[in-house]
């Protein structure tokens, strides 16, 4: 029986594998020289500035590699649901020839577990091994990231660490039983295409920001958090927002808020929202270094009780958040099984 699933997807895993050893390759040709360059700029920057510019230089000299590869591994599962998921059980259903089987003395549990657990451990594993792999090779790029391309963001979160095995798992579980409901291949795939997509896009929207409490807490306005201190033409002071947070750097910033000092919302990132602050006299004013970013004016600010309120996943949570939506993931591959083997036993014949 073993002998028969390999040999009806040895063509899908054989593609499989030259992706992964292709992957491989690359990986373990660059990886040691981005390591060593990130040792080297990192070593030889003396001022917080220098630092940056490293890190902004860097990141853009890596940055198509670095967006390949992670795309490679956000698509993998979907590709194990789509190719080897759907059609497992559905093609056979769609030629018959899984009666011939069971009239082999082949049981219908023995038939789907072979199949489940042959099939499925290959495919889980070789998405595994390219998440952990692409997590290793872009360790020092997922340092220097900036927004937007951090460890923590939810797209270059889910393509790190364990989380694309479970995803994997979960996709290839959810062809298989999508495929035993609707027993039509096309038909199977683009479904299971479907729902996966709707889950990978839900979870980190809806589900992943509340694995754990997220923080919130208020900061100082500083150059990390504002986006620019402004004058419009009717001399109306405004401040501009940023997302990150100063001393937490990584961080995964849920929301992004101007608080005065009573602890009312007077906008989010992004806004530039105007305060009652004199620009004719006082430290905000031309004359006192203006609105162009004096630092006596953000002082001011400052002291008016004016700061950033934010909700944020600390980078420090990532391996938490990484195994606990794994488990998630694992829960939702066991009752996509158990409807399989329920199914084939009562519904299917």
């Amino acid at each position: 029986m073993i002998w028969l699933t390999w040999r009806q997807f040895r063509g899908a895993a054989t593609l499989m594998a030259a992706l992964i050893v292709l992957l491989a390759a690359i990986l373990l040709l660059t990886g040691p020289q981005l390591a060593a360059d990130y040792a080297s700029g990192v070593g030889s920057c003396v001022r917080g500035e220098d630092c940056e510019l490293f890190y902004d230089q860097f990141f853009q000299d890596y940055q198509i590699p670095f967006l390949a590869s992670t795309l490679v591994v956000l698509i993998l599962p979907g590709l194990v649901g789509l190719f080897w998921g759907a059609p497992l059980i559905t093609r056979e259903l769609e030629a018959g020839t899984h009666l011939l089987v069971w009239n082999q003395s082949i049981t219908r549990t023995r038939w789907l577990a072979i199949k489940l657990g042959f099939t499925g451990l290959v495919a889980t594993a070789a998405a595994g091994v390219s998440g952990l792999a692409v997590t290793w090779w872009s360790g020092p790029l997922d340092h220097s990231a900036p927004e937007g391309f951090a460890l923590m963001d939810p797209l270059v979160f889910s393509a790190r660490g364990i989380a694309p095995l479970a995803y994997a798992a979960f996709a290839f579980a959810l062809g298989v039983t999508v495929g035993m409901f609707v027993r039509r291949t096309l038909v199977a795939m683009a479904l299971t295409l479907a729902v996966f997509a709707a889950v990978q896009i839900a979870v980190p929207l809806l589900v992943r920001p509340y694995l754990i409490p997220p923080v919130t807490a208020t900061f100082e306005l500083g150059k990390q958090n504002i986006d620019g201190l402004g004058m419009s033409r009717d001399g109306t002071f405004s401040v501009g927002l940023e997302s990150a947070i100063p001393g937490h750097t990584g961080s995964w910033v849920l929301s992004s808020e101007l608080v005065d000092s009573s602890g009312r919302r007077l906008g989010g990132s992004g806004d530039q929202v105007p305060l009652p602050i004199s620009t004719t006299s006082g430290p905000c004013s031309q004359s006192g270094a203006g609105p162009q970013g004096g630092e006596g004016c953000l002082v001011e600010v400052n002291r008016l009780g004016y700061r950033q309120q934010a909700t944020y996943q600390p980078l420090e949570r990532f391996w938490p958040l990484q195994w606990i939506e794994t488990g998630l993931y694992a829960l939702l591959t066991l009752g996509l099984t158990w409807l399989s083997f329920w199914w084939i036993r009562r519904r299917l014949s």
